[in-house]
């Protein structure tokens, strides 16, 4: 078993208010829960409105597929929201026992 691990910070420069970033991350989080078999959500950055900093996980049986998928959410990530940038990311995967 592996678990993959994904933490991905995004900016957005338009959000003028909490609840525009809520809408935004939202519609993220719905879209990838609904294309992926992953678990994510907001873990940083909640009271800030130009950034937010997503969580994302998945447990795989093989070490390439768990780091395949997390790079997939990213690159879909970067596609899906023109009013959101990665900023930053970082993706590690655990081997378990």
């Amino acid at each position: 078993m592996h678990i993959g691990v994904c933490k991905i910070q995004l900016r957005m420069p338009e959000n003028g208010s909490l609840k525009d970033k809520r809408h935004v991350l939202r519609s993220v989080i719905d879209r990838v829960r609904g294309r992926f078999n992953v678990s994510i959500a907001e873990v940083e950055d909640n009271d800030v409105w130009g950034l937010a900093s997503l969580g994302i996980s998945c447990v795989s049986n093989d070490h390439r597929h768990a780091n395949e998928v997390l790079s997939k959410v990213v690159d879909y990530i970067q596609a899906l929201r023109l009013d959101a940038e990665v900023v930053d990311c970082q993706v590690e995967v655990i081997p378990g026992a």
